[in-house]
């Protein structure tokens, strides 16, 4: 094991919004160190070192940069190349450290600290330190409060005048919940400056008209932005009316977006003017950056170095622009014309194209925008940062994405569920074909598609997954301006009867139930309808219909219990003018607000009608009252946590992995199944039976379980078992099992085959597995077991970490559920064990990164309990980050 810690360098954001970098300490911090220690105030000192003694704090450094081997980890924390503070922990057993900070006067109270104590904390859990203890003057509550309030578990005692904090070094649950509503608001004070400027400068205009800085300036002074506006040009004084200087620099106010549209070639030059101006924003419409090779990736990653060295948030490069519609701002710094109406939803692309198709449908859908934010490359500000910034914001109701990449998916799933908890979250993500899909072995593998770990994500984190920027546009208009379903029961009324039976058809579709009226409610209905019978639901009006029938049917419908949402379809008709129709809807509407009410209005019928969302298509309308009524279920289920984690067992599972890891000779491939108990037992996984290596062996362990029993090869390079003939079910004596342990023998062609011997047992056949994905790290897989894996195409994933609660729906979800249930009268089965071994898995997934593949299947499902019945793991070197990084801003590229 290695004795010290080398995490890599993070950008992260302090409290007050202000970027700094953490990174190992250097021999070259001797100085700066030197510098930190000596301008520490006397107090600072005494808290620190239990004196006041300046020569034992130089003497300290010393001892830092001289004696490296002597600390597990030593961190420095810098703003603009200054160190500010420095984070230590220096070994104190095998699997502990002590842990010391010093944060420069002028930093306290901005975060700091509880920084330095997450990145410690997880350098030192990768080289085996679970425990901090730490040494504390009673009077320094300003450390331990940094102890107490980093969400860590925790426990001090006093003792002589001292108190003694033991912390442990696991990002627990609580720990992340911490540091993520932290960075929220790290986040929303970073990023203020770009949501409500006040001035902004253009860089890149031509003076003859053409080119994209031109264009947004355009949109800018067309949007009639409440703020000032400068244009960046040598040469001349103004541009369009618009005031022109040589520099950023010269900009006579502090400027807090800078728009920058010039040749790849001169955006460095152009971000470092931005950086002596001290702007806030950088806005990168440029392209040919990382997109296009290695060059363009240089040139990024040294614009994005001084972007984050000057306290600059940037956005792109190679995107569309921003647009921040409050009517008292009014900014539209894109090159796209198309200004949506005000409103509460923010949006955010990571394509320019999709970017202007959303823009377009939301301004002709009517959809209110608030912000829209172009991430083009997303060097820096990334839909992450976004969502964390919208989490309090009260003029955010809602958010829509579309996204071709995750740089960080377990943050996102942390970061989205919490939004969904609050306000709709929208996306599409491009990039879902199977094209990516990686070769398998086992079944688990071979169902891991790339779109199936987004849709895990969004499943668990109540994200509205959409197939396209209209389909987006239009659930979302229907979001903001209705309420929430309370269930998925609709009515369908109409004057044309046809189109209510493809409403109806729709909703079967769309998961939407139309249930069939009481016979009192009909009784209701009965008189205003005319010439049809259509009373149950579909409800037909005829053609005739006037104002006072739909009247008569749509408030009985709303104050009605025995539906949840009413959908009104109407087209004009020579038999009676419609539009008394739809003003009668509004009118009832008004005065019921409880329920959603959508209107599919044919010839332009509904344009303009308050309370009723109007859409042009019955399809649309339903697919959204879709959407809205599975999101509504997703938020009205009870919130739980996932079990509390334990270090000890995972520690210990690690060391199993990595000692079986060492075993393969080729660095990684499936385990021996007799040395998969030893990672599996303490997760309560372990299959029935045991294994036998000859066949005398295999007769004396059939009698003791009983027969008839199963026996089947226990070979780890062989995975698809039965294709080969090499399971035997059903045997029922000694001499039936020695000639089928003979003849494994035979097939394979050698006599020392390991069987695996297990009782017969019976029941519905479930599978369960694990496997890595190198963008979603691990995913749980819940499928139909048996055979019926590859066929049913019956399956669901899981993204650790996840609840029993979470456990539960995917298992419902699977198109085998009424099997479980008590299918024809069939004794239901109690599915608590099967819940727990899939949170199972989802614990030890990520507490054993080196687990590539796991493949339980099948998984026999009976009233008396779950057995399983085939085990199979592989291993492989662990790579990637962890799912519990500390905070830090995107990894440049």
């Amino acid at each position: 094991m290695d004795h010290s810690a080398v995490p890599r360098p993070a950008d992260v954001l302090l409290a007050d919004g202000r970027i700094a970098a953490i990174r190992p300490m250097v021999p070259a911090d001797r100085e700066g160190l030197m510098a930190l220690h000596d301008a520490a105030g006397d107090e600072s000192l005494r808290l620190r070192f239990f004196a006041l003694n300046r020569d034992a704090s130089r003497h300290y450094v010393d001892h830092l940069v001289d004696h490296t081997g002597d600390t597990v980890a030593t961190l420095v924390a810098t703003i603009g190349g200054t160190i500010v503070a420095v984070a230590t922990a220096e070994r104190a057993g095998p699997d502990v450290a002590e842990a010391a900070f010093l944060v420069s006067d002028a930093e306290h109270r901005h975060g700091l600290g509880g920084l330095l104590l997450e990145h410690l904390a997880a350098a030192c859990r990768d080289v085996g330190i679970r425990r901090f203890v730490a040494d504390v003057l009673p009077d320094n509550t300003s450390m331990i409060r940094v102890f107490r309030d980093a969400g860590f578990t925790l426990s001090n005692r006093s003792e002589q005048g001292v108190v003694l904090v033991e912390m442990s070094t696991a990002a627990s649950a609580a720990a992340v919940e911490v540091a993520d509503r932290r960075e929220a608001v790290s986040e929303a004070r970073s990023l203020a400056p770009l949501f409500h400027p006040r001035t902004v400068a253009v860089v890149g205009v031509r003076r003859d008209g053409a080119g994209l800085g031109h264009a947004v300036l355009a949109s800018i002074r067309e949007g009639g932005f409440t703020g000032k506006v400068y244009v960046v040009h040598p040469e001349v004084t103004s541009v369009d009316g618009v005031r022109a200087v040589p520099s950023l620099t010269d900009v006579p106010e502090h400027v807090d977006v800078a728009v920058v549209a010039v040749p790849a070639a001169r955006v460095l030059v152009a971000v470092q003017d931005a950086a002596r101006a001290g702007v806030s924003t950088v806005v990168v419409i440029s392209s040919g950056l990382a997109e296009l090779g290695h060059e363009g990736v240089e040139l990024q990653r040294e614009m994005l170095r001084t972007a984050r060295e000057h306290n600059i948030r940037l956005i792109g490069p190679n995107c569309l622009g921003v647009m921040v519609n409050d009517p008292g701002i009014r900014l539209n710094a894109t090159f796209s014309r198309s200004v949506p109406p005000p409103g509460g939803l923010a949006i955010a692309s990571q394509s320019g194209g999709v970017g202007i198709a959303l823009l377009d449908v939301a301004r002709d859908l009517g959809v209110g925008v608030s912000t829209f934010i172009s991430l083009g490359n997303k060097a820096d500000v990334s839909g992450n940062d976004l969502l964390a910034a919208w989490l309090d914001d009260p003029d955010v109701t809602g958010a829509a994405l579309y996204l071709e990449s995750f740089g960080n998916a377990p943050k996102f799933a942390r970061i989205a569920r919490r939004f969904a908890e609050r306000k709709p979250l929208l996306a599409v993500v491009g990039g879902r074909s199977a094209s990516g899909q990686r070769g398998g072995a086992s079944h688990t593998a071979a169902a891991a598609t790339p779109a199936v770990g987004i849709d895990a994500l969004f499943s668990q984190a109540g994200v509205i997954a959409c197939t396209s920027a209209e389909e987006m546009a239009r659930t979302a208009l229907l979001l903001a301006e209705q309420p929430l379903p309370t269930g998925r029961r609709i009515a369908i009324v109409s004057n044309a009867g046809g189109l209510g039976v493809l409403a109806a058809d729709a909703a079967d579709v769309h998961g939407l139930e139309v249930p069939e009226l009481s016979a009192t409610l009909r009784a209701k209905l009965s008189g205003q309808v005319s010439g049809t019978t259509g009373t149950s639901n579909p409800i037909d009006l005829g053609a005739g219909a006037s104002a006072e029938n739909l009247r008569g049917v749509v408030e009985p419908l709303l104050a009605s219990s025995e539906v949840d949402a009413l959908l009104v379809v109407l087209v004009p008709t020579s038999v009676a003018p419609a539009q008394p129709l739809v003003d009668a809807l509004v009118d009832v509407r008004r005065r019921a607000p409880d329920k959603p009410v959508v209107l599919v209005g044919f010839g332009g019928l509904g344009d303009g009608s308050g309370g009723v969302t109007v859409f042009r298509a019955v399809d649309d309308a339903v697919e959204a009252l879709g959407h809205a009524v599975r999101y509504a279920e997703w938020r009205a289920t009870p919130r739980t946590v996932p079990e509390p984690h334990d270090p000890e067992r995972a520690a210990a599972a690690r060391t199993v992995a990595r000692d079986l890891l060492d075993d393969l000779a080729a660095g990684s491939g499936w385990v021996d199944p007799a040395a998969v108990p030893r990672l599996l037992h303490p997760y309560g996984l372990e299959a029935v039976g045991g294994i036998a290596h000859d066949p005398i062996d295999a007769a004396r362990l059939s009698t003791e379980l009983g027969f008839p029993v199963v026996l089947k090869v226990a070979d780890r390079d062989i995975v698809h078992k039965t294709d080969r003939g090499l399971v035997r079910v059903g045997l029922e004596s000694t001499s039936e099992v020695i000639a089928a342990t003979r003849a494994f023998a035979v097939e394979i062609g050698r006599e020392d085959v390991p069987v695996l011997v297990q009782p017969v047992v019976t029941g519905v056949e479930v599978a369960l597995g694990v496997v890595r994905d190198p963008g979603f790290g691990p995913l749980v897989m819940v499928a139909a077991g048996g055979i019926a894996t590859g066929i049913l195409d019956d399956r669901t994933f899981l993204l650790p970490p996840f609840t029993r609660t979470d456990a539960a729906r995917a298992i419902r979800s699977l198109r085998i559920w009424p099997l479980l249930d008590g299918y024809r009268g069939a004794e239901p089965i109690d599915t608590g064990d099967l819940e727990q071994m899939v949170v199972a898995l989802g614990e030890l997934a990520l507490d054993v990164p080196e687990i590539a593949e796991i493949d339980l299947n099948p998984v026999m499902c009976t009233p008396t309990g779950t057995v399983l019945v085939d085990v199979k793991v592989r291993l492989a070197t662990a790579s990637g980050g962890s799912a519990t990084m500390p905070r830090q801003l995107r990894v440049q590229v």
